[in-house]
C-alpha cells in the first residue's frame, strides 16, 4: 500500500496545471490597484483612494449558486456558473450603492480536472471583468471520498464601497416611490432543487430537447445570471439622477415579495401589479411540467424579475430609459404606501424577511400573456 497525497486521491499536479490554465484570465480582471500580482498567500487591493472618502462604507456579501452546478455538471458545460457566481455576490453588493473592488472564490471538487476549473473561473474573471470587480484569489480544494470525481461546488465573496451619505435602503423610501422591476435573464441561480425536483417527476432529462424552450433542457436552464452592477452604478453616478434611486432588491432566495419587503421601511406597503409583465417562457414550461401555477411559485422563483429599484416618481421614466439604453427592460409595478391599514387588511402581504422587519408586500391581478 502506499501512503501518499496522490494515492489518497489528490494530484497537485493537476491543481498546478489548474493554475496555469486560470493565470490569464484571472490577471485580466486587475487594475493597478491589485498588488502583489497572482498566486500569492493573500490577494492585496491597494485602497488608497478611499482616503478621497468622507466617510467610506465597506460593504461585503457572500453566496454560492445552489444546485445550479447539478445541471452543468450533468451537461460537462462550465463556461456560465461563474457568472452565476459572480451575478449572486456582486449584485448583492451594489444592493446598497457600493461599487464592488475585489472578489475571491472557492471551489471544492472531488478531482481536479484542470480544463473543467479553467473553465469554471474564466467564467468568473469575465463577469468579474464586466462588474468592474477584480478577482485578487481564490482556492481550489480537491476532496476525494467527499465528493465524487465530477462534483464540484463554487462559492465567493466580494467587498464593495460606498460613501455613507449615499447608503441606499429603506430609510429613502418614501409615500409614493414608484417600485420599478428590472427583467431577469432567466432562472438566476435560485430555486433549481425545485427545478430539479419537477423534471425527475416528470422523466424529464437534461439533455432532452424541448419545443416549448428552444432546444436541451438543460442548456436553457443554464442560461447565465444577468448582471446588473454596471447598469446600476450608471444610474447612481449619472447627475440628472443623483438621489433619484432610494433602495435596490436583488430578487434571489425567497421569491418576489419577501425580497421586495426587506428593502421598504416598516409601516409601509405595496401591491405588485402582476398584470404588468408577463413571466419568461422557462418558468411557464416548468410550472405546466409541474402541474402548478405561477403564483405558487412567487416564492421560490425571480418569474422574470431581477431586481426592483425603488424610486422617485418624477424621475421613473428617466431611470427605464437609462436602463433600456443599457440593455435592461425595466417596467413600473406600483408604488409605495404608507397609508395606515388595519392589520386585518394585511392579510397576505409578505411583511419583512430573512430577519428584517420590512415593508409589506403582495402580488395582486393576474400575469399578461
Amino acid at each position: 500500500m502506499t501512503n501518499s497525497y496522490a494515492a489518497a486521491g489528490v494530484d497537485t499536479r493537476a491543481g498546478d496545471l489548474a493554475v496555469e490554465l486560470m493565470k490569464a484570465a484571472v490577471s485580466a480582471t486587475h487594475g493597478p490597484n491589485v498588488m502583489g500580482g497572482f498566486g500569492g498567500f493573500a490577494g492585496l487591493f491597494d485602497v488608497s483612494a478611499l482616503k478621497s472618502f468622507t466617510r467610506p462604507l465597506l460593504a461585503t456579501s457572500t453566496d454560492g449558486v445552489g444546485t445550479k452546478v447539478a445541471i452543468a455538471q450533468a451537461l460537462d458545460k462550465h463556461d456560465t456558473i461563474g457568472q452565476d457566481l459572480v451575478g449572486m455576490v456582486v449584485d448583492d453588493i451594489v444592493v446598497v450603492g457600493a461599487r464592488p473592488l475585489f472578489m475571491t472564490d472557492y471551489i471544492a471538487c472531488g478531482k481536479v480536472v484542470p480544463a473543467r476549473i479553467a473553465d469554471i473561473v474564466a467564467g468568473i474573471a469575465r463577469a468579474c471583468s464586466a462588474t468592474g470587480t477584480a478577482l485578487v484569489g481564490g482556492e481550489t480544494a480537491e476532496h476525494p471520498g467527499l465528493l465524487g470525481p465530477d462534483d464540484y461546488d463554487v462559492a465567493g465573496a466580494a467587498t464593495g464601497v460606498v460613501e455613507a451619505d449615499a447608503l441606499l435602503g429603506p430609510e429613502r423610501v418614501v409615500d409614493g416611490d414608484v417600485v420599478l422591476a428590472l427583467e431577469s435573464s432567466g432562472l438566476h441561480s435560485n430555486g433549481f432543487s425545485l427545478v430539479r425536483h419537477i423534471l425527475a417527476g416528470a422523466s424529464i432529462s437534461y439533455t432532452s430537447v424541448s419545443d416549448e424552450l428552444g432546444g436541451v433542457v438543460g442548456e436553457a436552464l443554464l442560461e447565465p445570471t444577468r448582471l446588473y452592477t454596471t447598469p446600476l452604478l450608471s444610474l447612481l453616478d449619472a447627475p440628472a439622477l443623483a438621489g433619484a434611486v432610494h433602495s435596490l432588491s436583488h430578487v434571489t432566495g425567497g421569491g418576489i415579495a419577501a425580497n421586495l419587503a426587506r428593502v421598504l421601511p416598516r409601516g409601509s406597503w405595496i401591491e405588485v401589479d402582476r398584470s404588468t409583465w408577463s413571466p419568461l417562457p422557462v418558468f411557464r414550461v416548468l410550472s405546466d411540467w409541474a402541474g402548478t401555477t405561477l403564483e405558487s411559485a412567487e416564492g421560490t422563483w425571480n418569474l422574470g424579475i431581477g431586481m426592483f429599484a425603488v424610486v422617485d416618481p418624477a424621475s421613473s421614466a428617466s431611470i427605464v430609459t437609462a436602463l433600456a439604453a443599457d440593455g435592461i427592460r425595466a417596467w413600473p409595478v406600483g408604488a409605495v404606501s404608507t397609508a395606515p391599514r388595519p392589520p386585518a387588511d394585511l392579510a397576505g402581504f409578505e411583511q419583512g424577511a430573512k430577519g428584517v422587519d420590512g415593508g409589506a408586500v403582495r402580488l395582486v391581478g393576474a400575469y399578461a400573456r
